[in-house]
């Protein structure tokens, strides 16, 4: 039986708190090796889609928890470096995020041990002060990264236009550049290194 958020709701009238509750739903079938699922999100992104603790079950393709959880992961990020960078006054022309997952086998199965962001933003006005904090801001505030109890390290890359020099503008031609800046945060439980 699938849950139903509207008899989830949660109702805070003396505490003024906004809260906010996403579905998904999944089904398991047989055991583990030949197994296979299906999940489904509220919003119908998602519905009825195959899972599989392998990429490639049968020739379709599936998914895995652990993929669900990067692309979680890169997903919430984005949002709140934008978020950030918004607070800021900085306006993002684009924010392009990968999250890699690492995960090794132990004695008690399989452990997430770390989350690795590579961030690229193209600003339309640079400033790498704020950038520099929004990124970290936006890091210790993700909803889900707050969630995870793994190692998160992050490279975020400032991608720029800048001209080159004021010869270049008196002779009324402006070559542009491309620049990357990045900036390496380490956060371990919570806490950025």
């Amino acid at each position: 039986m699938l849950l139903q958020p509207h008899k989830l709701a949660v109702q805070t009238r003396r505490s003024r708190k906004k809260i906010m509750m996403r579905m998904a739903s999944a089904i398991w079938k047989a055991g583990l090796k030949e197994g296979t699922g299906l999940i489904s999100t509220e919003s119908g992104v998602l519905k009825e889609a195959p899972y599989s603790v392998n990429l490639d079950s049968q020739g379709q393709p599936v998914t895995n928890p652990e993929e669900l959880l990067a692309a979680a992961v890169a997903s919430s990020f984005s949002i709140a470096l934008s978020v950030e960078l918004e607070k800021a006054c900085l306006i993002p022309e684009n924010i392009r995020l990968a999250a890699g997952l690492t995960m090794v086998q132990s004695e008690n199965g399989w452990r997430i041990t770390q989350i690795h962001l590579e961030v690229t933003v193209k600003l339309v006005k640079e400033d790498l002060e704020k950038f520099e904090a929004a990124a970290k801001a936006a890091k210790e505030n993700c909803a889900i990264s707050c969630l995870l109890n793994t190692k998160i390290t992050m490279d975020a890359k400032l991608e720029s236009w800048r001209s080159f020099g004021e010869i270049e503008r008196q002779s009324g031609s402006i070559p542009l550049g491309k620049r990357l800046v990045t900036i390496s945060l380490d956060k371990k439980n919570g806490v950025v290194e």
